[in-house]
């Protein structure tokens, strides 16, 4: 297999096992911050140990020797923490993924900023579409039962968050930042531990908190190591699994319609992606 296709199978892969992540959320019967606390704990130690005995522990000194971009990346990390299932809580999850979608419009925004990188003109009519998506999906929200526009605002929290940590890894591209994952994660746990009683509830549900942790934290580690090989399009193409899949999961398993104007939305934003990438493969196709 060379690299390529290693790349693919890495970065599937670890769409599939992230793709839950949403659906862990809604299955399990706590406060927010409870959860957020075991997720948090869990995946980071679960990408502790795979980075400890992949890497050794001096991946560690050179984040630490990172700076203040550093620092920034690992508080937008940490943060995602708890942002997700604030999401999931007060909001749809089709909602939420749906806008998880956005996530490449936020990066491209951020590197203009940060990179100076030009804005293409087939970007600026992608753009276009998703805003056009998520407003649709925000008007939906108002007419939902189990959307609202508090879940709504989270979920593009995250998708921003996500996309400028993305675009300061760009900038640290000497420097792996994997290990700096358990970092944040499991700092996050523990600060957010500093105000809840999380034992209760996990007591009561272990069993799926601990799966809820080890799926996130190796679908982590893939998608660190499989977008490494292949392209931002491809990725991009196959992060849009899980706006695809999470929804249906998620309205098969607990019944969970997301409505007629999210699907909608949905379909515009992932459409517009979609076609975007396409032809950004096409145009590298080798002739």
């Amino acid at each position: 297999m060379n690299d390529h296709m290693k790349g693919i199978a890495i970065t599937t892969l670890g769409i599939l096992l992230v793709t839950p992540d949403t659906i862990f959320v809604r299955m399990i019967t706590a406060d927010p911050m409870v959860i957020s606390f075991w997720r948090g704990l869990l995946s980071g130690f679960v990408v502790l140990i795979l980075v400890g005995a992949i890497q050794g522990w001096a991946g560690f000194r050179s984040v630490f020797q990172t700076g203040w971009l550093g620092v920034l990346y690992v508080g937008l990390i940490g943060s995602t923490t708890f942002a997700v299932v604030l999401a999931v809580e007060h909001t749809s999850v089709a909602n939420v993924v749906f806008i998880f979608a956005a996530m490449p419009i936020f990066a491209l925004i951020f590197s203009r900023i940060l990179l100076g990188e030009p804005i293409h003109r087939r970007m600026v009519f992608t753009m276009i579409a998703v805003i056009a998506g998520l407003c649709i999906i925000g008007y939906g929200s108002r007419s939902s039962q189990i959307a609202s526009w508090k879940g709504d605002l989270w979920a593009l929290y995250v998708a921003a968050a996500y996309a400028l940590a993305l675009t300061v890894l760009r900038m640290l591209k000497g420097t792996s930042m994997v290990p700096a994952i358990p970092i944040a994660y499991i700092g996050a746990a523990l600060l957010v531990g500093l105000f809840i009683d999380p034992i209760r509830a996990f007591s009561a549900q272990w069993p799926t908190f601990v799966s809820h942790g080890v799926f996130v934290g190796f679908a982590t580690c893939l998608l660190t190591i499989g977008p490494r090989y292949i392209s931002a399009a491809e990725v991009a193409l196959l992060v849009l699994l899980e706006s695809v899949l999470a929804p249906l999961l998620i309205w098969v398993i607990a019944g969970e319609h997301p409505g007629k104007w999210v699907i909608i939305g949905g379909m515009v934003v992932i459409g517009a992606l979609l076609v975007s990438n396409f032809i950004v493969l096409l145009r590298r196709r080798p002739q």
